[in-house]
Protein backbone atom coordinates (compact mmCIF):
# COMPACT_ATOMS: atom_id res chain seq x y z
CA UNK A 1 0.00 0.00 0.00
CA UNK A 2 1.23 3.55 -0.85
CA UNK A 3 1.05 6.59 1.53
CA UNK A 4 -0.26 9.22 -0.85
CA UNK A 5 -0.50 13.10 -0.65
CA UNK A 6 -2.63 15.13 -3.21
CA UNK A 7 -3.21 18.97 -2.87
CA UNK A 8 -4.13 21.68 -5.76
CA UNK A 9 -3.24 24.79 -4.96
CA UNK A 10 -4.66 28.07 -7.50
CA UNK A 11 -2.15 30.95 -7.57
CA UNK A 12 -2.39 34.32 -9.39
CA UNK A 13 0.87 33.58 -10.55
CA UNK A 14 1.89 32.60 -14.07
CA UNK A 15 2.26 28.89 -14.90
CA UNK A 16 6.19 29.79 -15.98
CA UNK A 17 6.69 31.43 -12.27
CA UNK A 18 4.74 28.22 -9.93
CA UNK A 19 6.65 25.75 -12.21
CA UNK A 20 10.09 27.74 -11.92
CA UNK A 21 9.61 27.95 -8.31
CA UNK A 22 8.60 23.78 -7.57
CA UNK A 23 10.68 22.69 -10.06
CA UNK A 24 13.75 23.77 -7.88
CA UNK A 25 13.24 21.45 -5.33
CA UNK A 26 15.81 23.65 -3.16
CA UNK A 27 12.47 25.34 -2.16
CA UNK A 28 11.42 22.46 -0.81
CA UNK A 29 12.68 24.19 3.11
CA UNK A 30 10.45 27.22 2.07
CA UNK A 31 7.37 25.86 2.21
CA UNK A 32 7.47 22.25 3.65
CA UNK A 33 7.82 22.22 7.51
CA UNK A 34 9.24 18.63 7.30
CA UNK A 35 12.14 19.63 5.51
CA UNK A 36 14.95 20.57 7.39
CA UNK A 37 17.66 21.65 4.83
CA UNK A 38 17.98 20.83 0.65
CA UNK A 39 21.68 20.99 -1.57
CA UNK A 40 21.38 20.56 -4.84
CA UNK A 41 24.20 17.81 -5.67
CA UNK A 42 23.75 18.06 -9.30
CA UNK A 43 23.07 19.85 -12.27
CA UNK A 44 22.81 23.88 -11.73
CA UNK A 45 19.15 24.79 -10.82
CA UNK A 46 16.15 23.18 -12.10
CA UNK A 47 16.17 20.72 -15.30
CA UNK A 48 16.44 17.56 -16.50
CA UNK A 49 19.82 16.53 -15.28
CA UNK A 50 19.53 17.88 -11.55
CA UNK A 51 19.55 16.03 -8.33
CA UNK A 52 19.45 16.98 -5.09
CA UNK A 53 19.45 16.22 -1.18
CA UNK A 54 16.71 16.78 1.21
CA UNK A 55 17.01 16.03 4.64
CA UNK A 56 13.34 15.40 6.19
CA UNK A 57 12.72 15.86 9.55
CA UNK A 58 11.73 12.15 11.37
CA UNK A 59 12.28 10.70 14.44
CA UNK A 60 15.76 11.37 15.86
CA UNK A 61 18.47 12.39 13.47
CA UNK A 62 17.08 14.42 9.89
CA UNK A 63 16.62 11.40 7.11
CA UNK A 64 18.41 12.17 3.85
CA UNK A 65 17.12 11.60 0.31
CA UNK A 66 18.62 12.14 -2.91
CA UNK A 67 16.06 13.36 -5.47
CA UNK A 68 16.69 12.74 -8.78
CA UNK A 69 14.34 14.74 -11.73
CA UNK A 70 12.58 11.57 -13.79
CA UNK A 71 10.59 13.71 -15.70
CA UNK A 72 10.80 17.56 -16.56
CA UNK A 73 8.46 19.25 -19.26
CA UNK A 74 8.31 22.82 -18.13
CA UNK A 75 5.85 24.25 -17.67
CA UNK A 76 3.40 21.50 -17.18
CA UNK A 77 5.21 18.75 -15.27
CA UNK A 78 7.93 17.75 -12.91
CA UNK A 79 8.50 13.97 -11.29
CA UNK A 80 11.16 13.56 -9.08
CA UNK A 81 11.94 10.31 -7.18
CA UNK A 82 13.86 9.34 -4.15
CA UNK A 83 15.00 6.21 -2.37
CA UNK A 84 16.96 5.25 0.28
CA UNK A 85 17.57 1.93 2.21
CA UNK A 86 14.01 3.28 4.13
CA UNK A 87 11.86 4.57 2.00
CA UNK A 88 11.01 5.51 -1.96
CA UNK A 89 9.38 8.63 -2.90
CA UNK A 90 7.90 9.66 -5.72
CA UNK A 91 6.58 13.30 -6.27
CA UNK A 92 4.84 14.47 -9.37
CA UNK A 93 3.98 18.35 -9.55
CA UNK A 94 1.94 19.66 -12.34
CA UNK A 95 0.92 23.38 -13.54
CA UNK A 96 -2.24 24.01 -15.27
CA UNK A 97 -2.68 27.51 -16.22
CA UNK A 98 -6.38 28.57 -15.72
CA UNK A 99 -7.18 31.63 -17.07
CA UNK A 100 -6.73 33.59 -13.67
CA UNK A 101 -3.13 32.40 -12.64
CA UNK A 102 -2.66 28.51 -12.72
CA UNK A 103 -3.10 25.91 -10.58
CA UNK A 104 -0.50 23.46 -8.95
CA UNK A 105 -0.72 19.56 -8.20
CA UNK A 106 1.31 18.19 -5.80
CA UNK A 107 0.96 14.63 -5.52
CA UNK A 108 3.40 12.82 -3.09
CA UNK A 109 3.76 9.15 -2.79
CA UNK A 110 5.61 7.49 -0.03
CA UNK A 111 6.50 3.53 -0.04
CA UNK A 112 8.62 1.92 2.60
CA UNK A 113 11.27 -0.75 1.27
CA UNK A 114 11.37 -4.27 2.08
CA UNK A 115 9.88 -5.80 5.21
CA UNK A 116 9.07 -2.21 6.67
CA UNK A 117 6.48 -2.35 3.78
CA UNK A 118 3.89 -3.36 6.43
CA UNK A 119 4.06 -0.74 8.13
CA UNK A 120 2.69 1.42 4.68
CA UNK A 121 -0.70 1.65 6.63
CA UNK A 122 0.24 3.45 9.80
CA UNK A 123 2.82 5.58 7.49
CA UNK A 124 -0.25 6.80 5.74
CA UNK A 125 -1.60 8.12 8.74
CA UNK A 126 0.93 10.17 9.87
CA UNK A 127 2.05 11.55 5.96
CA UNK A 128 -2.11 13.08 6.17
CA UNK A 129 -0.48 15.48 8.78
CA UNK A 130 2.78 15.80 7.60
CA UNK A 131 1.38 16.71 4.09
CA UNK A 132 -1.34 18.80 5.97
CA UNK A 133 1.22 21.53 7.09
CA UNK A 134 3.09 20.87 4.06
CA UNK A 135 0.00 22.56 2.03
CA UNK A 136 -0.59 25.18 4.02
CA UNK A 137 2.89 26.27 3.54
CA UNK A 138 2.64 25.71 -0.09
CA UNK A 139 -0.15 28.06 -0.19
CA UNK A 140 1.74 30.98 1.16
CA UNK A 141 4.61 30.06 -0.87
CA UNK A 142 2.43 30.34 -4.35
CA UNK A 143 0.07 33.25 -2.41
CA UNK A 144 -2.81 30.66 -3.64
CA UNK A 145 -5.70 29.32 -2.13
CA UNK A 146 -6.38 25.64 -1.68
CA UNK A 147 -8.61 24.16 -4.09
CA UNK A 148 -10.43 20.54 -4.24
CA UNK A 149 -9.33 20.20 -8.10
CA UNK A 150 -7.43 22.24 -10.87
CA UNK A 151 -9.96 23.69 -13.54
CA UNK A 152 -10.42 22.68 -16.87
Amino acid sequence: MVARYVVHVHSPKSPDECFAYMADLSNFAEWDPGVGKVQQVEGDGAGPDAAFDVWVNGIGAPLKLRYRISEYDPPNLLMARAKNHLLTSLDTITVVADGAGSTVTYDAELTLNGLLGLADPLLGLSFKMIGDRAAQGLVRALDGERVTEPSS
